[in-house]
């Protein structure tokens, strides 16, 4: 697992890794290939050229010589690679306004869970919660998840940054790992 700071220019990346797909927005393009590029830095053997993208739009390698996940936020990307386990990661910069979308993916219990005094208010709270329900749903990678359904967080082991999370399309208990920085939220999940 690794997160890279994109600093470096397009022409840095292209000529490291291919571009998979059209993307036409240049920073999102930048991201695009800053995630492709940690996967090489993560495991130098990645057969790029295996990437699928399924109808739900997650990466994949038939086969599943390797697993894997990728998300970018700002200038950052993150990804994470197993070859053994289904994995999912997310990175996220808490902003104010996950605060008016909460309740499109926590529930009642969830808020007065693990929301500090029911302070529905605390964005870089609500944002890990969001970021951990992201990952289980890349976890996943079949789509059709409803976030305040099919994945349920039931208890924060602050000092380990885990939390316990049963998702009930697959009927499993799940530990989400979790990692706050000053200015990012990251979350990941393997089975």
């Amino acid at each position: 697992m690794g997160i890279w700071k994109i600093e470096e220019t397009e022409a840095f990346f292209k000529g490291n890794v291919p571009q998979h797909r059209d993307v036409t927005h240049p920073h999102k393009r930048l991201q695009h290939l800053a995630g492709r590029f940690l996967l090489q830095f993560l495991f130098p053997d990645f057969p790029y050229e295996l990437i699928q993208i399924a109808d739900t739009r997650k990466p994949f390698l038939p086969g599943e010589q390797y697993h894997f996940s990728i998300s970018h936020c700002g200038d950052y990307a993150a990804a994470i690679v197993s070859r053994e386990s289904r994995v999912g990661i997310d990175i996220e910069i808490p902003v104010q306004k996950i605060i008016r979308i909460q309740d499109k993916f926590l529930s009642v219990e969830e808020k007065q869970s693990f929301l500090t005094d029911g302070d529905t208010a605390d964005y870089s709270a609500t944002t890990l919660l969001w970021s951990s329900k992201e990952a289980v749903f890349k976890w996943y990678g079949n789509g059709e998840v409803d976030f305040r359904r099919h994945i349920q967080l039931i208890h924060m082991h602050e000092g380990q940054s885990v939390i316990d999370c049963f998702f009930h399309k697959t009927h499993q208990q799940l530990h989400i790992h979790y990692q706050q920085f000053d200015h990012l939220v990251l979350a990941w999940v393997f089975d």
